[in-house]
């Protein structure tokens, strides 16, 4: 017993002389300083540092930009290019755009969209109605647990994956963009979201403190004494709702319940249709529009394949679903993904869209840009140390909709139609190479039925619970 504890104290000691700060003395700085060599290119490439401060400008491969075409043998039949301007709406466009077809057909019209105005607005109220309830829910912790720090440190935002779309849909429904045009607000988020989380950090404050003084004397088995805390906790929540909606209908205006519109089809008859809502959504949207038939995919090489995850908390009204995704080997994606593209079905996808990729040419390449070379380090890394080191993760949603294949009908390239608006990309559309799906490509919103047995079968297990804060995400 006495040998087992003094060999742990010796790794003890010795991890601490291993990770104890050492200062760079003279023969280091030496050793360093004779490693930067001034050889024809080092200067050549400082001589272009010195003076231009565009390192990815100088580093793009052009070859790659002109190796990439922007033809597909198959294509979805999509009409539109949205921009979502200075917003972090993407997800509500993608979800929205996937649903667009479905719309145009309905009504019989070559040109729609959605009001994510309207959308947006409810997804706010709801982010900050399930902000509150986090607070009331953890004012017992204190103040420095890691769940709370997590809440107060962003109330609302307007980030969102695909089952945010569900659950608004579900709960309020879609208009047409004309029933609740866009705002300047909506259309730039950034003034109207910091207001509203300076208020909610207040209101949440508020709540925590009123927590603490009710039950400061008061024994925690005292049901009136809880049902009263409870009840003055509701009351102030509501309070701060009620100027949450004041704030959200004075910069986006107030969302419908009911409403007129009138279009003019294809044929050049004007149409009014009557609606709520509700009954709007219910019109446009595919059969069995719900998680249990369209889930969500996705390629993490940090975890386990064929085993289904869930962000805990990750949603933005009470009572809707949460982020859930069934974790699979891209190969299995991209063969799902085709099936859905050959049936004419757009997929919302997600990747981290920042990488390798060049947007005013509209394409993305594994290997775009030549750092390597140029500066003459290394900077390679797979995709799952490109997660854990936190350099990768999904940044951005689009419509996946177009895929070209090989003689042997294999996947060589593949096409986004983004929200960017008709100057981004190739009028709207962002090409990738097959390569770049695999190592930027995150995850997909899919009909299950185009999925193979196994991954099928996998998606009936019972999630394993991530945290909120999940790196993931």
């Amino acid at each position: 017993m006495k040998l087992r504890y003094l060999f742990a104290g010796m790794l003890l000691c010795g991890a601490t002389a291993v990770a104890s700060a050492q200062s760079i003395g003279e023969q280091e700085l030496a050793q360093i300083k004779g490693s930067f060599v001034k050889d024809a290119h080092t200067v050549a490439v400082q001589n272009i540092l010195l003076g231009d401060a565009n390192i990815k400008g100088k580093t793009k491969d052009l070859s790659k930009v002109n190796e990439v075409d922007h033809f597909f043998k198959y294509r979805v039949d999509v009409k539109g290019i949205t921009d979502q301007k200075s917003s972090g709406r993407c997800w509500m466009f993608t979800s929205m755009n996937a649903l667009r077809p479905t719309a145009q057909k309905k009504y019989n019209v070559s040109k729609f969209d959605f009001s994510h105005n309207y959308n947006y607005f409810w997804d706010i109220f709801e982010k900050a109605n399930l902000y509150l309830e986090n607070i009331i829910r953890t004012a017992g912790k204190d103040i420095t647990d890691e769940e709370v720090v997590w809440y107060i440190k962003s109330p609302v935002a307007d980030g969102g994956v695909w089952n945010l779309f569900y659950n608004l849909g579900e709960k309020y429904g879609v208009v047409p963009q004309e029933v609740m045009p866009e705002t300047a607000h909506s259309n730039n988020t950034g003034q109207l979201l910091s207001t509203l989380n300076r208020y909610l950090k207040k209101a949440g404050w508020d709540i925590r403190q009123l927590y603490a003084e009710k039950t400061a004397n008061v024994k925690k088995n005292n049901k009136k004494a809880q049902e009263e805390l409870a009840a003055a906790m509701k009351e102030a929540k509501i309070a701060a709702l009620k100027d949450v909606y004041r704030v959200l209908a004075l910069c986006l205006g107030e969302p419908p319940t009911e409403f007129t519109w009138k279009y003019k089809n294809n044929k050049g008859e004007v149409v009014t249709v009557k609606s709520t809502p509700k009954e709007f959504y219910e019109s446009v949207k595919p059969e069995n529009y719900n998680p249990e038939t369209f889930i969500m995919i996705m390629n993490d090489p940090t975890r386990e394949y064929y085993k289904v995850y869930d962000i805990a908390n990750y949603r933005n009204t009470i009572e809707g679903v949460n982020w859930v995704y069934l974790n699979l080997p891209n190969e299995v994606i991209k063969e799902a993904a085709l099936k859905s593209i050959k049936a004419n079905e757009p997929m919302y996808a997600s990747c981290d869209v920042g990488k390798e990729s060049d947007s005013k040419a509209g394409v993305c390449d594994d290997n775009m840009y030549d750092y390597e070379s140029f500066l003459g380090i290394d900077l390679k890394m797979d995709k799952k140390a490109r997660i854990l080191t936190r350099y990768s993760g999904s940044s951005h949603a689009m419509l996946l909709m177009a895929c070209d294949t090989d003689e042997n009908d294999k996947p060589v390239k593949w096409q986004f139609e983004n929200s960017w608006g008709a100057a981004s990309g190739v009028g709207g559309y962002l090409t990738f190479t097959d390569k770049w799906f695999d190592e930027y490509m995150f995850r997909i919103v899919i009909n299950k039925k185009y999925l193979d047995a196994k991954s099928i079968e996998a998606a009936k297990q019972t999630p394993i619970v991530l945290p909120a804060w999940d790196y993931m995400w």
